[in-house]
């Protein structure tokens, strides 16, 4: 996953905040029949979806940044159910396919939450931008092997074996990486 700068640019923040805002337009519609409190109750599941994504963003450890995805993937899940709940209601035909479009867009931030988690629960990271030091000084170690092998291979004789290798070749910037 490429690294954001602000929870606004996350696509699973962008779909949260659809997902509120088509709950708001469906709330907006006086003639859908739903009562005060699911309007409410609603309400607020849809924007926590956005909110919690955008508070475990802002957290600095790996088990905060969790704990509101999951809250946040609870919130989805809780507006599908209530979907799923009123969907055959005869009062609200008129409204089915809207009630359908908010349902698949929480499954689509569950979906996404879901990923994203599992992502962060496979990656060598600390919270969300500290390395643990066996892995800092894995990739530093790599690095540098990377480097010096470059610069040796940049610097070979003609006469050596591998000069003419693609490896040498690349390193020397006579050969893009695929070319032979």
């Amino acid at each position: 996953m490429p690294k954001y700068q602000k929870f606004e640019d996350l696509p699973v923040w962008q779909e949260g905040a659809r997902l509120y805002n088509r709950v708001l337009d469906l709330l907006d519609e006086p003639d859908v029949p739903l009562t005060p409190g699911f309007r409410n109750q609603l309400d607020r599941a849809a924007l926590s979806v956005s909110n919690n994504i955008a508070e475990g963003f802002e957290r600095v450890t790996t088990n905060e940044l969790n704990m509101f995805l999951a809250i946040a993937r609870g919130s989805a899940g809780e507006v599908r159910s209530m979907m799923a709940v009123v969907k055959d209601r005869p009062k609200l035909k008129p409204s089915v396919r809207r009630l359908q479009e908010i349902r698949a867009m929480a499954e689509s931030c569950a979906r996404q939450l879901t990923a994203w988690t599992a992502s962060i629960d496979r990656s060598p990271v600390q919270g969300k931008r500290h390395l643990t030091g066996e892995v800092k000084e894995r990739r530093e170690a790599a690095e540098k092997a990377r480097d010096f092998r470059v610069n040796f291979l940049r610097n070979l004789k003609p006469e050596h074996p591998l000069y003419k290798s693609t490896e040498a070749r690349i390193a020397r910037g006579e050969i893009k990486p695929g070319e032979q």
